[in-house]
């Protein structure tokens, strides 16, 4: 049995876990707020960019621009998000164990994938288990992401794709939903999706292009890409601070359970030290009679 001072320390100990926790929870709470407005306000331009650029896809030829061109199954890129740091519940490992499995299962047929990861957990998971796909890793750039990180990326990704060194791109990250709950999103960035829908919708629109089609086509298309990472970056931070904000939650309160068995503990052994003592004074009283 422990003595009274090794549970007086524990529960001092404990009691500074708690503080740091707390702190932990009300740093991740300051800063979800300004991450989930980002992502929020990227969603709507994100998402009608993307239904324009399919919807553009579906009237033009594949020979119009190389990320329109649908290729074979020959060799595919992951861009995989997660974060620089832990303390964050599943979030990381989640979204690591999805690139694992759409690796692995390789479902779509690929004769090879290849992972670029943003985030050193997702490194740190995936190094002794699919190390030999991890093509590079982005550290350091989620605590303060910007659209030009997105957009370095962004230029990469289109420049491998364009020079055929890829048949397809997708993008895996956590989408943030609320505090508690982020949901792991796989998404395909290229070749970009053409809508789907009827020939006479197809056919009663056209486009008009300025200055011309090859000019916009060029400016535009790269820009889509860029913008789809941008929006999972901002998904994966808000995500981040929610799960920080949920899992240090959970501590703290675990931590205080913990603090009161411990109490409940210390007061009972300390209770029997006191009457262990009186029992001896009386005996000895006794025995002097």
């Amino acid at each position: 049995m422990p003595s009274l001072k090794d549970i007086k320390k524990r529960i001092s100990s404990v009691k500074n876990t708690q503080q740091i926790t707390k702190a932990m929870k009300m740093v991740a709470a300051a800063k979800l707020r300004r991450a989930q407005d980002a992502a929020v306000a990227a969603r709507p331009y994100a998402e009608k960019l993307q239904a324009v650029l399919s919807n553009l896809a579906q009237r033009e030829e594949a020979d119009a621009h190389p990320l329109l061109s649908q290729r074979g199954t020959g060799r595919a890129l992951m861009v995989l998000i997660t974060s620089d740091r832990g303390l964050c519940g599943g979030f990381n490992a989640n979204v690591s164990k999805e690139a694992e499995r759409f690796i692995l299962t390789n479902e779509q047929g690929f004769d090879d994938i290849d992972l670029l990861i943003i985030g050193r957990k997702g490194r740190d998971f995936l190094k002794s288990r699919v190390g030999d796909k991890i093509v590079k890793v982005h550290e350091d750039i989620t605590a303060d992401a910007t659209y030009k990180t997105a957009q370095l990326i962004g230029q990469e990704v289109v420049r491998g794709y364009s020079e055929e060194k890829y048949d397809a791109v997708y993008v895996l990250y956590n989408a943030f939903q609320s505090a508690i709950v982020q949901n792991v999103t796989l998404e395909q960035v290229l070749p970009i999706q053409p809508k789907e829908s009827d020939e006479a919708e197809v056919d009663g629109i056209d486009y008009i292009y300025e200055p011309d089609k090859a000019g916009v086509l060029s400016e535009i298309l790269p820009k889509m890409v860029e913008v789809q990472l941008f929006r999972g970056l901002l998904e994966s931070i808000a995500s981040e601070h929610g799960a920080r904000m949920s899992a240090m939650d959970s501590a703290s309160r675990n931590a205080a359970e913990m603090i009161d068995k411990l109490t409940l503990q210390y007061n009972r052994a300390r209770q029997a030290a006191i009457t262990t003592e009186l029992s001896e004074i009386v005996s000895g009283a006794e025995s002097m009679k």
